[in-house]
C-alpha cells in the first residue's frame, strides 16, 4: 500500500484530526493531533489493511526557532504483513510537553518513550514507568535540546570538555583514543600460518 492510500485511509477515520501530511518525503507522514495518537497508532495497528505491527523508531525533535517554539513526536511504523512503512508525527509546544502514551499499543514504545523523555524531556502520559534510562536519576536536564549546554561538573567531577581538549579535537585529534586502540586485539599473531 502506498503512502497516498494510507493517508487516505486516515483521512476517512480521524478527518480533521490528521493536520498535515507530506507524502513526497523519504519517509511519507502525516502530523496528527497530539491529543489523538493513542487512537490513531491503534488503528494503524489492527486495520487489517494497514497492519502496522511494529514501532520501528520513536524520535522527539527540537524546534526552538519555530514561532512559536515547538518539538515533534515521529512515530515511524512498519509492517511485517504488507511490507510497507509510514511514519506519525505529533507536534507539542517546547513548554512542559506531554503527548498520551502508545504503550499499550506498541510495548515497545515504553523503552522509546523513556529514551524520549530522558534526552528531550517530552512527558509521555500514561506510561507505566516514565523514568531515566540512558542518564543518571539525579541529572539535571535534558541533553538533545538545542539550547542544552554541557554542565561544568556532575557529582564534584569536572565533566565539561576544556577548551584546549576542543581545539585538539576539532583539529582532528582523536581524544580519548588510547595506545593500545590503532592494532587490533590479534595483532602479534602471524595470519599467514
Amino acid at each position: 500500500m502506498d503512502a497516498q492510500v494510507i493517508h487516505e485511509k486516515l483521512v476517512a477515520r480521524f478527518g480533521d484530526q490528521v493536520l498535515s501530511a507530506d507524502l513526497e518525503a523519504a519517509s511519507p507522514f502525516a502530523v496528527v493531533a497530539t491529543d489523538t495518537i493513542a487512537e490513531v497508532a491503534a488503528f494503524c495497528k489492527e486495520d487489517p489493511d494497514l497492519a502496522f505491527d511494529n514501532l520501528m523508531c520513536l524520535s522527539g525533535v527540537d524546534y526552538p526557532g519555530e514561532d512559536p517554539p515547538r518539538m515533534e513526536v515521529v512515530y515511524h511504523l512498519l509492517s511485517y504483513t504488507h511490507h510497507h512503512t509510514f511514519a506519525l508525527k505529533v507536534h507539542v509546544a517546547r513548554e512542559n510537553p506531554a503527548v498520551p502514551t502508545v504503550e499499550g499499543v506498541w510495548g515497545v514504545a515504553n523503552f522509546h518513550e523513556r529514551e524520549c523523555w530522558d534526552m528531550f524531556g517530552i512527558v509521555f502520559t500514561g506510561h507505566s514507568d516514565m523514568r531515566r534510562i540512558l542518564l543518571p536519576d539525579d541529572w539535571d536536564g535534558f541533553p538533545l535540546r538545542k539550547d542544552w549546554e554541557d554542565p561544568d561538573y556532575y557529582n564534584g567531577l569536572h565533566v565539561k570538555p576544556t577548551e584546549q581538549m576542543a581545539d585538539r579535537a576539532l583539529a582532528g585529534e582523536q581524544i580519548g583514543v588510547g595506545p593500545f586502540d590503532f592494532q587490533p586485539p590479534n595483532a602479534h599473531v602471524d595470519e599467514k600460518e
